[in-house]
């Protein structure tokens, strides 16, 4: 699901990788915010929180969102360096290499937290560091998607959940095409999937580091770096010559 690209992808793949680095993004955004009250994957929190901290003349909550919003930012640009110099260099594994990062510096920053931070208090740093990475998974599957997915925020995917669902029950009064009556179905169901994943996420986030703070981000770091070793043992060792890299799985699989 991190080695095929737009036109290669099936609507299976999108499934298997939207829902999973949904319910990634669903944990983090929740340890973030018990971390230090702000979101990590979603921006669209801090920019309101941002704009009442102004409204308040509460500088240091006003610092925080625009710190977090920057960390966002810098994570989609340092995934599109990557994504841009891997194609260059033909290397077609590079967005299993972007989710690999990205689970290599969550265990990076769990182990930060564990050694270098008192275990009392809110510290800016980690949540800084999960925005970062926030941005970078975002930007990742928003490029391999060709724009179908975002898994750091359900607010766009929400949005077309409601369109999908107004033409599927508008069908029944004006009939369409059975294909592209089919097409609707499969969307509603990549739409649903993605956001009860990010739901579900947030829900064991909010058990998961409640519980186990120290730990809680090294276990999602190894569900992140698990998603990503596929794609780069399918580059390392690629199929037969005989068979196609394209999915061949018919679109009713979603």
């Amino acid at each position: 699901m991190l080695f095929l690209e737009k036109g290669n992808r099936s609507f299976l793949h999108d499934r298997q990788l939207g829902c999973s680095l949904a319910f990634v993004a669903g944990a983090v955004n929740v340890a973030g915010f018990l971390s230090v009250g702000s979101y990590c994957a979603n921006m669209t929190g801090n920019v309101t929180a941002f704009a009442i901290g102004l409204q308040k003349g509460q500088a240091e909550e006003v610092v925080t969102c625009i710190a977090l919003i920057a960390s966002f930012f810098l994570g989609a640009m340092m995934c599109t360096f990557l994504v841009n110099g891997g194609r260059r260099r033909g290397q077609k594994a590079i967005y299993a290499y972007s989710i690999l990062l990205e689970g290599l510096l969550l265990a990076t920053i769990d182990v930060v937290q564990f050694f270098w931070l008192p275990p009392s208090g809110h510290h800016i740093l980690p949540p800084l560091g999960l925005s970062f990475l926030m941005g970078l998974q975002n930007a990742t599957v928003t490029r391999i998607s060709g724009s179908v997915v975002r898994t750091t925020h359900v607010t766009g995917m929400i949005t077309d959940l409601g369109i999908e669902l107004a033409d599927w029950v508008d069908a029944f009064r004006h009939p369409v095409d059975p294909e592209h009556h089919a097409k609707t179905v499969l969307r509603l169901r990549l739409h649903s999937k993605i956001i009860a994943c990010f739901i579900g996420g947030g829900a064991v986030g909010a058990f998961g580091y409640s519980t186990w703070p120290r730990f809680f981000l090294m276990g999602v770091a190894c569900v992140v770096i698990a998603l990503a070793l596929p794609g780069i043992l399918a580059n390392a060792f690629p199929a037969p010559s005989g068979q196609t890299e394209r999915d061949t799985t018919p679109p009713s699989s979603v």
